[in-house]
Parts: C-alpha cells; structure tokens; sequence
C-alpha cells in the first residue's frame, strides 16, 4: 500500500468511494475544497487504485478530521491506518497541537481503530448524524503533550543549572 497526495484527478474516484462508504456522501465539490489551502487530502493506493482516503482541515494548531474512508471490500487490511499513520506524521510537521474527528457512535470497528491509534474520547453530539440519526462520538489525538513533557523537562534541568 501506498499513502500520496491526493491531486485533482483523484476527485471522480474519491467521489465514487464516498458514495460506497457514507449515507450522505460528499459532493464533488466538497471534496474539491479539501485540495485548497490549510487542508492535507492524502490517498492510500494498492495496485495504482486508490482504495481509501482521509480529509484534514487545519486552522493555526487545531486539526479536524473531515473524513476517513476505505472502500468496504478493502477494510481491515491495515489501509486506514496507513492514513492515520501519515496524517499524524504531517500533523506533527505541521505543529499542531491536535486532531480531532467525530465517529458514528455504533461504528464499532472506527472507534477502536481510532483508540488503537492514540485517539481518547472527549465528548459526544447528540442526533449529529442523519440516515439513520445517531449521536457522534468526539475523538481527539493530542499531538503536543510530548513535547510539552519535553519542554517542562528541559525548564527544570534548566533551572537546576547554575
């Protein structure tokens, strides 16, 4: 598996996967948006197809997840992950603080693909879902607690020179 940016001529192909994965599918449009500035649209392909992709949008140190999709035949073989795992790499690069995302509350195997990967609960929206309505669960990866840890750290061995 690959992960790669993903460039205008992926669009149809993403499109068409939104439609597969999601009961109220993204237009072209909206995904167009996700090629813009202060967002990273990453990929993951197999064989040259594209199979997966993820969404962020991100503003200062914040980063929101728009969404992670794999195409259904395909799950469960390590692509999603592959995402995640790259779009924390570019996150940190990034110097966000966080990213967060909302999962549906029943998607079982989101959620603990999401805590596998470092993400903690942190809330949840009411009826936020539609087709059916469910309540969204609020998952967040706290990026900057390492090096906040790191940089206490050096204070205090910085003041216990001299």
């Amino acid at each position: 598996m690959e992960v790669r940016d993903v460039c205008r001529g992926d669009l149809e192909r993403i499109a068409e996967l939104e439609g597969k994965c999601f009961s109220m599918p993204w237009t072209r449009e909206q995904l167009d948006a996700q090629l813009g500035e202060g967002h990273v649209f990453l990929a993951v392909c197999e064989n040259g197809e594209i199979i997966g992709y993820v969404g962020m949008m991100y503003v200062l140190d914040e980063g929101y997840i728009s969404n992670v999709a794999v195409v259904p035949e395909q799950r469960r073989r390590g692509a999603a992950a592959a995402l995640l795992s790259e779009l924390e790499k570019r996150a940190r690069a990034l110097g966000l603080a966080f990213l967060t995302l909302e999962v549906r509350q029943g998607n079982a195997p989101a959620r603990a693909l999401y805590e596998k990967a470092g993400y903690e609960i942190v809330g949840r929206r009411k009826n936020y879902y539609e087709h059916p309505r469910e309540d969204a669960v609020l998952m967040t990866l706290y990026l900057a607690k390492d090096g906040e840890a790191a940089g206490l750290e050096m204070m205090e061995n910085a003041d216990n020179v001299g």
